[in-house]
């Protein structure tokens, strides 16, 4: 496509508005004959170091924020207009998959990944076609643009001949804060909670909220659908303009749960749900108001609650007798304390916990989730999540300053952390295996390792 027609808000003499590019690029690595790079500054790098790089790789232009001597063109736009330029560029040579698409946006800290995959699963239920992007899907919970939009075009060419759905993706607070969904334009945005997490980058709790709550405007959405029982989503829903279809807990009635599911009523309507826990209720109620807000029948989306699977790596049951095992994504304090809340409401026996925390992470939350940890099991072993680059040891020393009361032991080694919790379980006893989910590998170092919380617990127990 040639740079006229990808770069349409840029003044371009008739010689660079002719070049051809074959893509748009932001990692000068990537960077192939043919494409249109775009330097982008970061945290701590700045993307015109990188414009000799891109062009020796074969970069046929340059848009940057100050001037580059180049060997091509180099395009230059303010800091303010670069990723609005950048996120346009994408969509068009990505063919305007917007199109045909009604997308959802959801962000908060907690449930994100449930509420999306929830929503185009009720979606397809319901005869629709349907996806999510975020977590499950790509390697960054929101791509930048230039992935984002090849995934938006190459989810609605595998819709069929009509290429009209649904996409339901989760909006990460450093996308926002980074710009990487400016210009999607969604049909609804979601907001689920806010709680402590990725101080690391946004330092304060007021930073984090603005970065999530920047998505609530006209310039993403018409509008906006909100969890009310959140002090932050309260404030939310009376700050945006857009209107707003508060969720509570409330709007489900005669709730009965159990490891088996999950069955309430909402809107006059019976749902019956494979989901477990009581989180997973306010996930359902978040996404059957989407659901509903994007146009679809109160009724027919309640009955559709029946034939959604279980979330991957949310509320997971590997085991239900002998003893129960579960495995969840709770990395956050909130997530783990609304976590073990949930299995305490549910199981008799005892909890035995088995948590970690990430390394080159917010470190600030350790300490409070081996509180949460020794305060609502009646064992913990603290191992190791994803250490990263850090010294697990170090890592598990934060985590085990905040455990100030119950029983806890440390076992660096995750597999034998959960070899452990299952040989001091008893029959009536619940494994909870929290913090990684749905992920299939371990991070340690420079090494990425193959290791499923789930498929280790099936082999141990067998």
């Amino acid at each position: 496509m040639q740079l006229r027609d990808l770069l349409p808000a840029l003044v371009l003499d008739a010689a660079t508005g002719a070049i051809d590019a074959s893509r748009v690029v932001i990692d000068s690595r990537m960077c192939a004959p043919g494409d249109l790079f775009v330097a982008l500054s970061g945290t701590t790098t700045d993307g015109t170091a990188f414009v000799s790089e891109a062009v020796a790789r074969g970069a046929v232009a340059v848009v940057a924020t100050r001037f580059v001597d180049a060997t091509v063109p180099v395009l230059v736009v303010s800091p303010d207009d670069v990723r609005s330029v950048l996120a346009e560029a994408a969509r068009r040579i990505a063919g305007g998959p917007d199109e045909g698409l009604q997308l959802v946006g959801v962000t908060g800290t907690n449930g994100k990944t449930s509420v999306a995959t929830l929503v185009a699963a009720l979606v397809r239920a319901l005869g629709g076609n349907a996806a999510s992007m975020g977590t499950l899907t790509n390697v960054r919970t929101t791509p930048a643009a230039p992935e984002l939009w090849q995934t938006l075009r190459a989810l609605r060419d595998s819709f069929g001949p009509d290429k009209s759905g649904v996409v339901a993706l989760e909006v990460s607070s450093h996308a926002l804060d980074q710009g990487r969904v400016v210009g999607v334009p969604f049909s609804v945005v979601a907001f689920t909670n806010l709680s402590h997490d990725h101080l690391d980058y946004h330092v304060t709790m007021e930073d984090y909220f603005a970065a999530k709550a920047s998505l609530f405007t006209a310039a993403y959405a018409p509008r906006g659908v909100i969890w009310g029982d959140d002090l932050y989503g309260a404030r939310l829903a009376d700050m945006t303009e857009l209107p707003v279809t508060l969720v509570h807990r409330s709007d489900a009635s005669a709730l009965t749960m159990s490891l088996r599911g999950t069955s309430f009523t909402w809107r006059g309507h019976r749902t019956t749900s494979r989901l477990v826990g009581d989180y997973n209720v306010d996930n359902m109620l978040m996404a059957l108001a989407i659901v509903s807000d994007l146009g679809f029948e109160d009724a027919a989306v309640a009955a559709a609650a029946s034939a959604v699977e279980a979330v991957p790596g949310r509320f997971e049951v590997v085991a239900s007798d002998g003893p129960s095992v579960i495995v969840d994504y709770a990395h956050t304090p909130d997530g783990l304390d609304r976590l073990l809340r949930a299995v305490r409401a549910m199981h008799e026996g005892r909890i035995i916990t088995v948590f970690g925390c990430g390394g080159d992470r917010d470190r600030a939350k350790r300490p409070v989730m081996g509180d949460i940890a020794t305060r609502l099991s009646d064992v913990t072993i603290v191992t190791s999540d994803n250490p990263r680059h850090e010294d697990p040891t170090a890592i598990i020393d934060d985590i085990v300053a905040g455990c100030v009361g119950g029983t806890y032991e440390r076992i660096i080694d995750r597999g034998d952390a959960i070899a452990r919790a299952l040989r001091v379980a008893g029959e009536s006893d619940v494994v909870v295996i929290a913090g990684k989910g749905h992920e299939t590998t371990q991070t340690i170092g420079d090494e990425v390792l193959a290791f499923d919380d789930r498929t280790v617990a099936r082999e141990l127990l067998k």
